[in-house]
């Protein structure tokens, strides 16, 4: 993963130093011409259960629109970016339509690589961009200009075993304190109380985040400024450890969401905190739960403030089929169809959708989308700015050796905080 990151931050230096000799940066609405739109879209998307629901809805989408062909290319997380960043420099790029996780998505609008959106929102008919939950929108917007429209999110949330809970004559756990308390208890029988992820780099961070939120601390201030190295982010990485060793798996250091999701797929683990989506799949009929599908509920992480994760559709700058590609993004995200995927298991990014009793009862119930809701509206990402993934990695390094006892968590703190300015100055 290191390697990759290095090569991709690498590129990326190449891009900006020769940042505008891309493609056409049409940015009408509609299709340049006026005329339908038409022509072949290469996309790449990650290897994840939204992107299945999205290749079930392109039959659909060619019906509308019989001269556009949609070509899905899915692919490992960190295959990702170095494909995207090649594309972008190819006078022949690989790459039409693109999807953007949030941490790329300031270096791909500073660099110019990617299409303003502003013109065809506003030009779209019925798109009601006001409609996507504002947090999701304010990852795609830089500079003032809008460069993606939300696709789905990957915010974090408590998904918990209900019968375990109720027997156990336990709530959600709204402070450390009482999810400490909860996975402690939970902790019998040879079942975890708690499955986590302390992996270095990114899964760490993304997991001891809602910790340290919940500890009333922050990542980074309105300048964007980075302010770990605070009380209370020690205080969230003693808790994590503490929970860690008293209630999570043994020998799990190395554990990723996988590995978290098997656990407690496989009554295992009592309960992780986790990406939303991951409820539907652990609550479906034939998903890897099993017999135990049904038994889980999702809560917001305790103090309520979680780590938010976003991918937006974008159009590269040098696309072959800009128009082509903004007739897919328009239809998929519109109202309609993200109805459609969100009851497919999708998750979701409209309030609509969200509030749609349709959707609840199609799909997997009021408590679970109202709780979707109220988790994306006070969610905050890892990390703004630029080399926004190489700082997340630089930071998780320092967490997982703290929780490995190679560092203290002061001296965790002081580094992770230290790396972290001094990557997102580079």
């Amino acid at each position: 993963m290191r390697r990759l990151l290095a090569l991709s931050v690498a590129l990326l230096a190449l891009a900006l130093a020769v940042a505008g000799c891309g493609g056409g940066d049409d940015d009408s609405g509609g299709t340049a011409t006026g005329g339908t739109p038409s022509g072949t879209v290469r996309v790449i998307m990650e290897e994840v259960p939204d992107t299945d629901i999205v290749k079930s809805l392109l039959p659909e989408f060619q019906k509308e629109f019989p001269d556009v062909d949609v070509q899905v290319e899915a692919l490992p997380y960190d295959q990702m970016r170095d494909r995207i960043v090649s594309s972008f420099l190819a006078s022949d790029p690989t790459y039409d339509m693109i999807v953007v996780d949030n941490p790329w998505m300031y270096d791909f609008a500073k660099g110019d690589f990617l299409l303003p959106l502003d013109d065809r929102i506003t030009a779209a008919q019925d798109f009601d961009h006001e409609d996507f939950a504002q947090p999701l929108r304010d990852i795609a917007e830089v500079d003032g200009a809008t460069y993606g429209v939300p696709f789905y999110n990957y915010a974090l949330g408590l998904i918990y075993r209900k019968d375990l809970y109720a027997q156990a004559g336990l709530t959600p756990p709204t402070t450390l304190a009482e999810l400490k308390a909860a996975a402690a208890k939970l902790n019998t029988g040879g079942r975890a109380g708690i499955a986590m992820q302390p992996q270095k780099g990114y899964k760490i961070f993304e997991e001891w985040g809602n910790y340290l939120f919940g500890a009333g601390g922050a990542i980074q201030d309105a300048d964007n400024a980075v302010v770990l190295d605070s009380p209370e982010a020690r205080t969230a990485l003693q808790e994590y450890i503490d929970i860690y060793k008293a209630s999570a798996p043994k020998n799990s250091l190395n554990w990723a969401f996988d590995e978290s999701l098997r656990a407690v797929a496989g009554d295992k683990a009592a309960q992780m905190i986790s990406y939303n989506w991951m409820l539907p799949t652990l609550n479906k009929a034939d998903g890897p739960a099993g017999k135990l599908a049904g038994k889980f509920a999702l809560a917001e992480v305790p103090g309520g403030k979680s780590i938010l994760g976003s991918w937006s559709w974008a159009i590269p700058k040098n696309s072959a089929s800009p128009d082509a590609a903004w007739a897919f993004i328009a239809w998929v995200t519109s109202k309609q169809h993200e109805k459609e995927r969100v009851i497919a298991g999708g998750a979701p990014v409209r309030a609509s959708a969200m509030s749609d009793p349709e959707v609840w009862e199609q799909g997997f119930g009021e408590d679970y989308y109202t709780t979707v809701a109220s988790i994306l509206e006070d969610a905050a990402p890892l990390a703004d700015g630029p080399n926004a993934e190489e700082m997340i990695n630089v930071v998780g390094e320092d967490l997982n050796a703290a929780v490995a006892g190679q560092e203290s968590v002061d001296d965790a703190i002081s580094s992770a905080a230290s790396g972290a300015q001094e990557t997102l100055d580079k």
